[in-house]
């Protein structure tokens, strides 16, 4: 199984960050530990060179994060995520979020930022990992808009007739624990083809269990969908894998 996004580097892991990744190397072929700004990109980067073959990174700009950099400090990151291409498989997570950003000007830079990640991507050749929240349709026709060829739309949250749109457009689809409580969702999982579904945990959060998530919990991620289109979790498992090598260039076997 492959978990392809966490966040291994957020503080609910400080006390026992490398004993999470070694219970996780048990039961995973790999996961992908997302960079949310500067600051956090560095860390991943990091733990990755500590765990090669195994952890594998993207990096992005998650939104509620703009509105607190300046255009030069932005600027730099960018420049830091180009030097490092080689070290990455993704550009994300990236989006916008109406949740957390309600000022106008605030979500207008996110706008704008949001574009210039997506033209980092096309330019380093990288699929972008979304995050939008409350701002699902919007996101999605940005990124139309704006050709991407590549895009997983991480932790999705929204109803049948858009996962089809997106898939129609050959981005993929990525299913997270929120599914145990969203009918919508169950649907989402039951119907679009299986060669366009992604699993993960987002972990530290969605915890199944308890308060605190782990990559390896994906396994009830892919359970689920197993149990939705009423196959085996192992015919679930391969091809999730499968989509998860293609789209990020995994090196597995």
């Amino acid at each position: 199984m492959i978990d392809i996004h966490c966040h291994l580097t957020f503080k609910q892991y400080d006390e026992d960050r490398e004993k999470v990744i070694e219970d996780a190397k048990k039961f995973l072929k790999a996961l992908i530990t997302s960079g949310t700004e500067p600051e956090d990109s560095k860390k991943t980067l990091v733990l990755a060179e500590k765990h090669p073959k195994f952890v594998y990174v993207t990096l992005g700009l998650h939104p509620i994060h703009v509105p607190e950099l300046s255009s030069k400090q932005i600027e730099e990151y960018m420049e830091f995520i180009k030097i490092n291409k080689d070290k990455i498989v993704g550009i994300g997570e990236i989006g916008l979020d109406y949740y957390w950003i309600k000022d106008s000007g605030k979500i207008q830079k996110t706008k704008e930022v949001f574009v210039e990640f997506l033209s980092l991507a096309k330019e380093l050749n990288l699929p972008v990992v979304l995050h939008f929240r409350q701002a699902l349709e919007e996101g999605f026709k940005l990124v139309t808009q704006n050709n991407v060829k590549e895009a997983i739309f991480h932790c999705f949250s929204g109803k049948k007739g858009l996962a089809q749109e997106i898939v129609n457009q050959n981005y993929y689809i990525s299913i997270a624990p929120n599914i145990f409580r969203s009918k919508n969702i169950k649907k989402v999982a039951k119907t679009i083809p299986l060669e366009k579904i992604l699993t993960e945990t987002d972990s530290p959060f969605l915890a199944v269990e308890g308060e605190k998530n782990f990559p390896q919990n994906v396994k009830f991620v892919v359970e689920k969908i197993a149990e939705e289109r009423k196959i085996s979790p192992i015919e679930v498992e391969k091809i999730v894998d499968k989509n998860a090598s293609k789209i990020f260039r995994l090196p597995l076997t």
